[in-house]
């Protein structure tokens, strides 16, 4: 089964979440945006074996880390999707922009596409590629445990922002319908930011996305 700890890193408070299968205790890092010592000492108190960073976009706040994690524990980067290599290109600027301590651009060892599937012990999660907030933005979904990690696709009563280069408001919106909604309106999502919710909450209440 699908096990998860949701750490808010960064003045951004940014929810990396760390995901593991209960059986095995092998596990991936979504969104080490930052406060890695942190992490690790969370991985450690936990008893797990970290075996991959997921990446859902490149924003600073989720990406800062990503490749100082990689090389100090020999981590494979799996996503986000390739739309977002410029912002990935662009993360020392990034950090330099936003007061973030310094920050490299990497490469992925694996871009993900929609409708691929990561896997971390016998846990298998599908990805959902959810342009808008960013063109790569890609979002993880157990079907077994009914829950989403969405990054800064859809947030408890909000929805991500498009002013950023290459975002597009219509494009999130219908990420979110098309890509989102069919995952059940039941499923818990872990958003960027915040705290969770679910979809039939959202589709209820929401003033961006309600039906």
């Amino acid at each position: 089964m699908l096990r998860y700890l949701t750490v808010p890193v960064t003045a951004f408070a940014q929810n990396c979440s760390l995901v593991w299968c209960d059986e095995t205790k092998d596990a991936a890092v979504i969104d080490p945006g930052g406060e890695l010592d942190r992490l690790l000492a969370e991985v450690q108190r936990l008893g797990l074996n970290l075996k991959a960073i997921w990446q859902t976009h490149a924003h600073i706040d989720h990406a800062g880390g990503t490749a100082e994690l990689a090389r100090r524990l020999s981590l494979p980067i799996i996503g986000p999707h390739p739309g977002d290599q410029f912002w990935i290109t662009g993360l020392p600027q990034q950090g330099a922009m936003f007061g973030f301590p310094p920050a490299e651009a990497f490469t992925p060892t694996r871009w993900l596409a929609d409708r691929d599937t990561v896997q971390i012990g016998r846990c298998a999660l599908d990805v959902r590629h959810c342009p808008g907030h960013t063109p790569g933005h890609v979002v993880f979904h157990s079907a077994e445990a009914k829950r989403a990690f969405v990054g800064d696709v859809l947030f408890a009563g909000s929805i991500g922002r498009t002013d950023f280069p290459q975002g597009n408001h219509q494009q999130l919106l219908d990420s979110i319908k098309e890509r989102l909604w069919p995952m059940g309106d039941d499923t818990v999502f872990i958003p960027g930011h915040g705290p969770e919710s679910t979809f039939g909450e959202e589709r209820r209440s929401n003033p961006y996305v309600r039906d």
